[in-house]
């Protein structure tokens, strides 16, 4: 599964980024970069957690991150 990574660049000068396939997943960062791994991490615990619960798809077994 591929998750799109929205990014934009808030009027203080953060980045907030968002998987909005993973609702609440967001992250603000200095940098568009950091904004993005810090979401990137985020969802990866957010799909490890489903995992763990029995509450994932089967396709989230193979997950990759795509810009938007």
């Amino acid at each position: 599964m591929t998750f799109a990574v929205e990014v934009e660049k808030e009027a203080d000068g953060r980045w907030l980024a968002e998987v909005s396939a993973l609702p609440g997943v967001m992250a603000y960062g200095a940098s568009e970069v950091e904004a993005k791994a810090k979401v990137q991490a985020l969802a990866l615990r957010v799909v490890a957690d489903r995992l763990e619960h029995g509450e994932a798809d089967p396709e989230l077994l193979t997950i990759t991150f795509a810009a938007a």
